[in-house]
């Protein structure tokens, strides 16, 4: 009796085992069609590839159907599946990036800014969080707001251009004249002939 329980269990352990396998080698078949399709911007197609092997619970799946759905223009769908992704994944940083996307394409711009401040809740330091976020309030004149996060940059990468050159104008619009010749100045031995920091340091004189 005991011999054949153990038979037993060895077949469903097996026939388990079976099923994991096909599933896995179905969904990476599924992934890699799904990527040939996306190179060759046929979006519906990628997109049917992966529906057919979809899994609610699948972080990776409703990330890369986000995306997808994104490329195919159709925002709803994309934020819907993105949406899923961080549900499933709730520390994940690429999803909650991810779902910037279709929200600034529906321009949902205080859901953008609550996902960029869900990152920085994370990760203080994400650039990308930290520059649109200064970009957000650069762009509602709340120059206050704004110079925290480009100043958070600047003192991560010093010479990077896009942070120096809007710290430079965030500067100039609080009348800090002297701090924005500074960046203006680093802005400028990034990229000497720009324009934009040509025109901040010229309005400083």
């Amino acid at each position: 009796m005991e011999t054949l329980k153990q038979t037993l269990t060895a077949i469903v352990l097996s026939c388990i085992s079976l099923t994991a396998f096909a599933q896995t080698d179905a969904l990476h078949k599924a992934f890699s069609e799904s990527y040939t399709q996306e190179y060759n911007k046929k979006y519906g197609d990628a997109i049917n590839s992966l529906t057919k092997v979809y899994q609610e619970n699948s972080y990776e799946l409703n990330l890369r159907l986000g995306w997808l759905h994104y490329s195919n223009k159709n925002y709803s769908a994309s934020k819907s599946y993105y949406e899923k992704a961080v549900a499933l994944k709730q520390y994940s940083i690429e999803a909650k990036l991810g779902l910037v996307k279709p929200l600034a394409a529906l321009e949902a711009w205080d859901k953008v800014l609550q996902q960029y401040e869900e990152v920085l809740k994370i990760d203080v330091q994400n650039y990308t969080a930290n520059y649109w976020t200064g970009v957000t309030w650069y762009n509602r004149k709340k120059y206050e707001q704004a110079a925290r996060y480009f100043e958070r940059i600047v003192n991560l990468y010093p010479f990077d251009y896009d942070a120096n050159h809007l710290l430079g104008w965030t500067y100039y619009f609080l009348g800090r004249s002297k701090d924005a010749r500074v960046v203006f100045n680093m802005a400028l031995l990034n990229r000497p002939d720009d324009a934009s920091a040509k025109e901040g340091l010229g309005l400083l004189k």
